[in-house]
């Protein structure tokens, strides 16, 4: 007989079965097996909020198999992941193989490498009741919110709505933000540079004040600009004073959840969940040629920042070999992981130096590699010698004026020879300035007034959400994923290129949510509450006294919502489109679904039209009628423009009318692949001619 070993995915089974040899027979539970129930709350409020757990219904079989290979084994050992949720399947494992809480039958792998599975095994412990409770505190208040507000929303707005618990504060920060920008008052506001010339090198010098040192504030408009650069006609441009100095820049730490999900939102375009998937599939084993299969990175949901000495002493080796003595610091460098992280798993780091991502991309699939790299890459980085760079500071004079100037030069590249963490705005770091000395006169090139306007605050992109979400302790690293395409999918939000923008669905509830339960929708409440489960898991707060205190707010809050809204329904704004409906000519709305968007009549159930949401809208008008242009797509999938007004006007072509008509038939001229020109009169004597078979345009 052999023992049994439970992880969590099927992918950990076959490396995790090589590492352990034949004593063990390593079976998947394929994540939870047991939950609250779909079909009603499940939480028995009037006794002490008890969950009422049952069996997943899709996992049948697979219990019954686990039974069964438990009752024929020496011994069962859970080695589910290594956090809250992960303790949470093992409890539930547990009590389905009716194994004894009190026996030391869980292990844990923050690697799936060989030395990470025997160390794990070889430290097996009791499951920690205290990560159960917190996880169980979690999912009963996520229970409560959910079930109680969803059915809420969906008599108060519509049905189909959906309310979470920290998913709304999430949503709630897009709101308020969009309402800020809304309500700026953009102010106008001028600059001016000067384009100098030192020697045969030619930099910009932006103006800072007067000559005696004193700060221009603000030039407020274009007349008090022109002023100074009327006054500054013949003036002698002179270095006055020279600062030259060095900085010292440090490399980024290596990544937690957080920082990975905004680093590969920043340089590979991911999602939070994308980026979550592939890191899973990483740490989980990968088949790498020549070696077998391996987990190539450490744990992914953690918050710390520390790093075994073992995994130090690996890359200090790769990066003095690789890049001489010089790149490593004259003291290691450590790393502070902030206060109230957990701390239970390392950083997120490669498993082994050796496999850099270029010895085993033939193995990854290409967003695996990616993926790989940034991480590999910041590990190594952040334990490397720090950027050196020379400073100058330029102080030039002109006149009653004073002009300023800085940049720099690298001195030593240190960790930015491997990588450079990505920025969520431009930074102004200055650039590379000529050899200047003091006294030196300069030519002057141009002297240019700019026009500027006060900026709002910038939308939400997904990387900046996840570091507020971080900063202000709202969710924790397993939610931030879950949080942001939760309030996607439900059309709560939209991207508008990178940015996050709430819908009308969005805001609507997000007020509502706000008028009416504001304590529970609370940033500092919401950050709080985790501060409260993280006190559970540590066994200092009973998790039991922490539903009761928040469900007796709760319940006041909503029953006074419900009273106050007796009867009343909340309408959603919708968006009128220039489109007329064909059928009643009423001006059509943007609709959602589950599809998607859809263009709908305003006068349902009158009239019931809907039609497919145009993909583009072209600025060049119909040729025929004048009506907008709108880019769609045939029955066969190819793409074609055709006229809004359909079926009024039965305009459609393959390209985009420039507005010309064509001198040979008089049909209307096209521009088609690579902006060529052509008249989409098929039968035109000019087609014969100017057809191309290389741009594919008939």
């Amino acid at each position: 007989m052999s023992k049994l070993l439970i992880v969590e995915s099927p992918t950990k089974v076959k490396s995790i079965k090589k590492y352990l040899g034949g004593g063990y027979e390593v079976m998947a539970s394929m994540g939870h097996i047991r939950d609250l129930p779909k079909s009603k709350l499940g939480v028995d409020i009037d006794k002490d909020f008890k969950p009422q757990y049952v069996n997943m219904a899709d996992k049948k079989d697979l219990i019954k198999s686990l039974k069964t290979a438990a009752a024929n084994s020496d011994g069962v050992l859970l080695a589910t992941d290594p956090d809250r949720e992960g303790e949470a399947i093992s409890w539930h494992l547990a009590q389905i193989l009716a194994l004894d809480l009190n026996e030391e039958n869980r292990v844990a792998f923050n690697e799936i490498t060989e030395t990470g599975v025997k160390s794990g095994i070889a430290a097996p412990h009791k499951i920690n009741l205290d990560l159960v409770d917190a996880q169980q505190a979690r999912r009963v208040l996520d229970r409560i919110v959910g079930y109680k507000l969803s059915p809420f929303l969906w008599k108060k707005v519509k049905s189909g709505l959906s309310a979470g618990r920290v998913q709304t504060v999430a949503l709630r920060l897009i709101v308020e933000r969009e309402r800020e920008i809304e309500k700026f008052n953009s102010e106008e506001y001028w600059s001016v540079d000067a384009k100098l010339m030192a020697g045969r090198k030619t930099f910009t010098a932006k103006l800072y004040g007067f000559a005696d040192g004193r700060k221009i504030d603000i030039i407020p408009n274009g007349e008090e600009a022109e002023k100074i650069v009327g006054a500054l006609e013949g003036a002698v441009y002179a270095v006055s004073e020279l600062k030259k100095g060095t900085r010292k820049k440090q490399p980024a730490p290596p990544f937690i959840t957080s920082t990975l999900q905004q680093e590969a939102s920043r340089k590979l375009g991911f999602t939070g969940q994308r980026t979550m998937r592939i890191a899973q599939q990483l740490y989980e084993g990968v088949d790498i040629k020549g070696t077998g299969t391996t987990g190539l990175i450490t744990y992914m949901r953690t918050d710390s920042l520390r790093i075994s000495e073992e995994a130090r002493a690996a890359a200090n080796a790769y990066i003095a070999e690789k890049y001489g003595k010089s790149y490593l610091p004259e003291k290691p460098r450590y790393f502070k992981t902030k206060s109230g992280a957990q701390d239970a798993h390392e950083a997120i780091r490669p498993t082994s130096v050796a496999l850099a991502p270029e010895a085993v991309k033939d193995s990854l699939t290409a967003e695996q590699y990616k993926l790989y790299k940034l991480i590999w890459e910041r590990f190594i980085a952040s334990l490397m010698a720090v950027c050196v760079q020379n400073t100058v500071n330029a102080d030039i004079t002109a006149g009653d004026y004073l002009f300023k100037a800085s940049g720099y030069s690298v001195k030593f590249d240190g960790f930015t020879v491997l990588y450079e963490e990505g920025k969520d705005e431009e930074s102004d770091e200055g650039a590379s300035l000529p050899e200047m000395s003091e006294g030196d006169v300069l030519k002057l090139k141009e002297l240019t007034p700019n026009q500027h306007f006060t900026q709002p605050p910038a939308r939400y992109t997904e990387p900046t959400l996840i570091k507020a979400l971080d900063e202000y302790g709202i969710g924790r690293p397993s939610t931030y994923a879950p949080i942001l395409s939760n309030i996607m999918n439900r059309d709560y939000i939209e991207r508008e290129k990178k940015s996050l923008k709430p819908t009308n669905l969005g805001t609507v509830v997000s007020d509502l949510m706000v008028e009416y339960f504001d304590k529970i929708v609370d940033v500092k409440f919401t950050a709080s509450l985790e501060e409260q489960l993280d006190e559970i898991e540590a066994g200092k707060r009973g998790w039991i006294d922490t539903i009761k205190a928040f469900y007796k707010d709760f319940e006041k809050l909503y029953d006074k919502a419900e009273s106050s809204l007796e009867g009343k329904r909340v309408k959603v704004p919708v968006e009128e489109t220039d489109i007329v409906c064909e059928k009643c000519g009423r001006k059509m709305v943007i609709k959602s679904g589950r599809f998607g968007k859809f263009l709908a009549c305003p006068g349902y159930p009158e009239c019931k039209n809907t039609k497919p949401m145009p993909e583009d809208e072209v600025k060049q008008p119909c040729p025929k009628c004048g009506a907008k242009l709108v880019k769609k797509t045939s029955k066969k999938g190819k793409k074609f423009y055709g006229c809004s007004n359909y079926p009024q006007c039965d305009f459609a072509a393959p390209g985009i009318p420039t507005g010309e008509t064509c001198p040979e038939c008089g049909s209307y001229i096209i521009s088609g692949l690579r902006g060529r020109k052509y008249c989409m009169n098929s039968d035109c004597p000019t087609r014969a001619k100017k057809t191309s078979k290389k741009t594919g345009d008939k």
